[in-house]
């Protein structure tokens, strides 16, 4: 699998835990500390995030890093 591919893959799995969660792309990202633009991105796959970055995510979504990975 192409990096790539596997940055899709990890914005796929952030998107989808958020919608089980009923959040908002700007509220996950208030609980992230970061603009909504940015956590658009991230959701998109157009941003290669970094492992604090990741980490932020899923503590503010509940869940264990290895959940979005």
């Amino acid at each position: 699998m192409e990096f790539q591919d596997e940055i899709k893959l990890i914005a796929s799995k952030i998107k989808t835990s958020r919608q089980k969660r009923n959040l908002s792309v700007q509220e996950l990202a208030y609980r992230c500390d970061m603009e909504r633009s940015c956590m658009s991105r991230i959701e998109s796959g157009r941003v290669n995030v970094t492992i604090k970055t990741l980490c932020k995510i899923a503590q503010a979504l509940d869940v264990d890093v290895k959940e979005l990975l």
